[in-house]
């Protein structure tokens, strides 16, 4: 299969199967701009910064999502799973809503089974099967948008599940069916 066909049916198989697994309400909705999305995060644990254009021209972009991949990689093991897109979508979406310049402070982005469970032992409100193992959910915080607000801005989307952590000032979001939460 040469380069374009290739393209063309990863293109159409990735939309089908995103399709498939995309909520009712349809996080696709939230971006009616089908050419370009665009994010930048700062690991609060490794000092790693990225800026990327994960969504271009009516696709992902996989070299993008391979870099996102390994920024929300489980910091405590080093071990990279892949990330959910449809978090990007819904990452974007609050961006979109709140018009914030800063990047993405990551509080905890994937979670390996074995770091979930030390977790599980020392806190509470840890999920035992937690959808930051299946690389859906994301712990984040805007240095310049109060917490609250992202809180809001995430919960008006209503695209998945909305915690908010006040004590620890971050807002937890994934790609699970829509849920609010206080931590």
């Amino acid at each position: 299969m040469d380069r374009c066909s290739r393209r063309n049916f990863l293109k159409i198989g990735g939309g089908f199967l995103a399709s498939c697994l995309v909520p009712s309400l349809g996080l696709a909705s939230l971006h009616p701009d089908r050419t370009r999305r665009s994010l930048s995060f700062f690991n609060t644990h490794t000092d790693e910064q990225l800026s990327v254009c994960y969504f271009n021209s009516g696709a992902y972009c996989p070299e993008a999502l391979n870099r996102i991949n390994h920024l929300l990689r489980d910091h405590r093991t080093g071990e990279i799973h892949p990330i959910d897109p449809r978090l990007m979508d819904l990452l974007f979406g609050v961006n979109q809503r709140l018009g914030c310049s800063s990047s993405f402070h990551i509080i905890s982005g994937y979670r390996s089974p074995k770091t979930n469970t030390m977790l599980r032992k020392k806190s509470f409100g840890v999920a035992k099967r937690s959808y930051h193992m299946q690389g859906r959910a994301i712990d984040i915080r805007l240095p310049d948008c109060d917490t609250h607000r992202l809180r809001q801005a995430c919960i008006d989307l209503k695209a998945g599940g909305v915690g908010y952590y006040p004590r620890s000032d971050f807002v937890h979001v994934d790609t699970g069916a829509f849920r609010t939460w206080n931590g």
